[in-house]
């Protein structure tokens, strides 16, 4: 889609106004909406962000009695050595068990920041058909029952199988 201004350039930036009831979309390129002084947010990497939120929860911690705070940061991933010390500063986990190994000081970041949502699960785009993201629904559905089953708890096992039977 081109610009609506300049007409020149693909349109990066799309704006939707609702007055008085009125839908107005506005596509323009990002020279554009800088002449028209809007501002332009990139994206914030979610390790930075993660950095940004963990260095604020430690604050907020210290404030509030530090010598836990200090333990926590001493704590090291015993497979890449990393600590939430050295994640502060470079703003990347060492590896993947980090996530497990500081889950207790990670889990309230990630959460914020992901609108409580701590299971990756990946995009749908909006466009999908309704069939595949029933299919999407259902494949989320059987893995819970999974887990349900393995953890033997089969009065929550009983209601996923039921609520599968009903998508189906």
């Amino acid at each position: 889609m081109r610009c609506q201004s300049c007409k020149k350039h693909t349109a990066t930036i799309h704006l939707t106004e609702i007055s008085n009831g009125e839908r107005f979309e506005t596509h323009l390129c990002e020279s554009c909406a800088q002449q028209q002084g809007l501002a332009v947010k990139s994206q914030i990497p979610l390790n930075e962000l993660l950095s940004t939120l963990l260095a604020v929860q430690a604050e907020h911690q210290t404030g509030s009695g530090g010598s836990e705070e200090t333990m926590v940061d001493d704590t090291a991933c015993p497979y890449c050595g990393m600590t939430l010390k050295q994640f502060r500063k470079e703003v990347l986990l060492g590896c993947p068990y980090d996530y497990e190994v500081f889950d207790k000081s990670l889990r309230p970041i990630i959460e914020k920041s992901q609108g409580g949502n701590t299971t990756h699960r990946g995009k749908v785009p909006s466009k999908v058909p309704t069939d595949t993201k029933k299919q999407m629904d259902l494949i989320s559905l059987r893995n819970q029952l999974n887990a349900a089953v393995k953890a033997e708890d089969y009065e929550t096992a009983a209601k996923l199988r039921d609520k599968m039977k009903h998508q189906q």
